[in-house]
Formats: C-alpha cells, structure tokens, sequence
C-alpha cells in the first residue's frame, strides 16, 4: 500500500483495505489499539464538513441522521457497518467484530472539562475515532493521548495522536487502555463508533445521551465554567 493519497472505493469513502497501510501504527501492549491516517480522501473534506451537524453544545451525541447531510449520514453507516468493523476488529484482535451492536456518536467541539484521563466504561468492547478537522493548530491541547497510567497525562505510550481529516483511532477496551487529551475549548469535529456488548448497553447510552443533551443546552455556561478549572491530569473511572 502506498503512502500517496487514497481514492474513494466503489463502495464509498472508507476502504477496509487501507487500515492496513504501512504508515500505520499498531501496539498490543499495554492494551490493543491502532492508529492509522488516511482513511477518506481528502476531495470530500468540503462536503463532509457541510454536512457536519451544528450542535449547540460542547461534547458527544447520539447520531441523528436528521441532524446530518448526507456525505456524513453516508459515512457514519460505512464506518459503523460489517466490513469496516470487522476489519477494525481484525486488527485489535476481535473475530467478527461487526456481531457486536454500535452506538455513534458525534462531537463538533469540546468545552476544557473534556478529555480526562479515563479506560472507557466496561460495557465497550472496541472505541474508533474518525477525525475531521481540516487543520489543528499547533497546540499539544486536544491531541489523544494513549497513555501507561491513569494519573499522568504525559506517561505516553506513543507519540500523541493529532486529530486531523482522515485520521482513525481504534483501541480494545481494557482495565488499562488509559487515555485522553489536554484542556481543548472549541471545535474538534470527530465520529466515533463504540461496539458495545449488547442492545440494552446500547439503549442506555442512548437515552443518556439525550437527556445529557438536554442538561448542556440549559446549564452550557455552567459546562464551560466548570470545564476552565480542570487539573491536566484529572482522570474518572469510566
């Protein structure tokens, strides 16, 4: 697989082959993750950021494909659907990742309270990010971080992962798959998909998530607030 610029496959803008490119980097210890750039063409960055929904508030939520245009709504189904998960879960080390139900989730900015040092919660199996941001400036702050512990934001296990168009990050959940960013306050506009372990986790992270929604959008100053007094290396189990 070459380094050069990839093309979108027939089948849309993701190819389940390119998460296997060379320029890739791939651990199983201390926990399974991979981290590969390139993976959509960079022709569809306007298109993809049109369509990008504009949410009100700071954070993830629940992917609505009303709230979506169509290049995204179209991505979200790739990157969630057979192929591309069981390719992901091929990587990580999971058979037949795809049979595990996926809960989407989309983030157009971050308030500085996001980010803690954290695992992800028991009931995720495998976490991908998909980032599309055009540009990042150059700043360490809202860059993933994979990291050896859960108090100290700079233990890292690889360099950090800066979250730019076409840029994908897959980890195995772990009681040790510790991450997370410095303080970011602004839009980092990123995809994730997590498999979880059944329809019922993810219904209740459905509803969570809505009523979370509901709580930024009458308390948002109180988020942004809250967020201006993090420690850098604050961390939750979850």
């Amino acid at each position: 697989m070459s380094d050069t610029a990839p093309t979108a496959s027939s089948d849309g803008l993701l190819d389940p082959r390119r998460l296997h490119a060379p320029h890739g980097v791939r651990r199983s210890e201390p926990f399974a993750f991979i981290i590969v750039p390139g993976q959509l063409p960079p022709q569809a960055a306007a298109g993809l950021a049109r369509d990008f929904p504009r949410y009100p508030s700071a954070g993830f939520f629940p992917h609505d494909p009303a709230e979506c245009g169509p290049s995204i709504n179209d991505l979200v189904a790739q990157l969630s659907g057979p192929a591309f998960a069981n390719a992901i879960g091929e990587q990580l080390g999971i058979v037949e990742l795809a049979r595990y139900p996926a809960l989407v989730t989309l983030c157009r900015s971050l308030n500085a309270r996001h980010g803690t040092i954290h695992t992800d919660s028991v009931s995720k199996i495998v976490t991908a990010l998909l980032y599309l941001n055009e540009s990042w400036p150059d700043t360490d702050a809202g860059c993933l971080r994979f990291l050896h512990r859960i108090d100290d934001i700079d233990a890292l296990v690889v360099p950090q992962v800066r979250p730019l168009f076409g840029t994908l990050v897959a980890f195995r959940r772990a009681d040790n798959s510790f991450h997370g960013h410095l303080p970011w306050q602004g839009e980092r506009r990123v995809i994730q998909v997590a498999w979880l372990l059944d329809e019922r986790e993810k219904s209740r992270k459905r509803r969570r998530g809505r009523l979370t929604r509901w709580f930024k959008r009458v308390l948002g100053g109180l988020d942004r607030s809250f967020g201006a007094r993090r420690d850098r290396n604050a961390a939750h189990r979850d």
